[in-house]
């Protein structure tokens, strides 16, 4: 029964976008950290994570016709 409540609750994180932050981090462990071709940068804070995230998903034109 808990195995099912916690498969439950991590669907609706990730279809909320709760958990957009800890899907980000494991992004950037795996092809970000230690990238030699490029500059390195460290990630993003969780603060600026969700601005940069709420400017690209509300900027622009968002309307049907």
């Amino acid at each position: 029964m808990f195995k099912k409540v916690k498969t439950f609750w991590r669907i609706v994180r990730r279809l909320s976008g709760d958990d957009a932050y800890e899907q980000y981090l494991r992004h950037y462990v795996r092809y970000h950290q230690t990238d030699a071709a490029h500059e390195y940068h460290p990630p993003l804070s969780k603060a600026d994570f969700f601005k940069q995230w709420q400017d690209e998903k509300w900027n622009g034109v968002k309307r049907c016709c």
